[in-house]
């Protein structure tokens, strides 16, 4: 599964990159996140209860942070076990990039992932969807908390991921 979106936050970078490094907002703005726990600089346990199709399942992993650029971008990797539901696995590649002369940025990340076990049965369509809709949730989460405004209309842009430009641009 692969999936590639910019997302435009109404602050300034230096507040969006202490965010993404910041357990406890990551941990509010993920869907069905029990704990996002640091143990250690770049790394961090993430308990999780995800739903895609009929499975159903708490997710215990690890998350690692790699090619760490403050403020500008990292690599994230991570895998999680969800017992009979399988497995899931991937990274993805995040960037930060400030509108001069404004408090806007906007972040690019394109995320590769696969899944095991009972996740696989369900479809590539199901699980890519799935994944898809958690990432908008976290995002329009994360938006919406930086921003202060809880009804905020978040922009979300999907992204061709072979040329890096816009294919639609969805409103959330």
């Amino acid at each position: 599964m692969e999936l590639a979106q910019r997302v435009r936050i109404p602050v300034a970078q230096s507040i969006v990159w202490n965010a993404l490094n910041d357990p406890d907002i990551l941990k509010d703005c993920l869907p069905g996140c029990h704990s996002f726990d640091r143990t250690g600089k770049d790394s961090f346990e993430v308990v999780l209860v995800a739903k895609v199709g009929p499975v159903k399942a708490t997710f215990k992993g690890e998350v690692m942070l790699n090619d760490v650029m403050p403020p500008n971008s990292y690599r994230i990797s991570g895998s999680g076990k969800g017992g009979v539901a399988g497995f899931a696995k991937g990274g993805a590649k995040v960037h930060l990039e400030s509108i001069e002369g404004s408090a806007v940025t906007f972040m690019t990340y394109q995320v590769t992932a696969s899944v095991g076990g009972k996740l696989a049965q369900v479809g590539s369509r199901l699980v890519t969807g799935a994944a898809k809709k958690m990432a908008n949730d976290f995002f329009k989460g994360f938006v919406r908390a930086l921003s202060g405004d809880p009804s905020m209309e978040v922009e979300i842009e999907n992204l061709v991921i072979d040329k890096g430009v816009p294919d639609q641009q969805v409103k959330r």
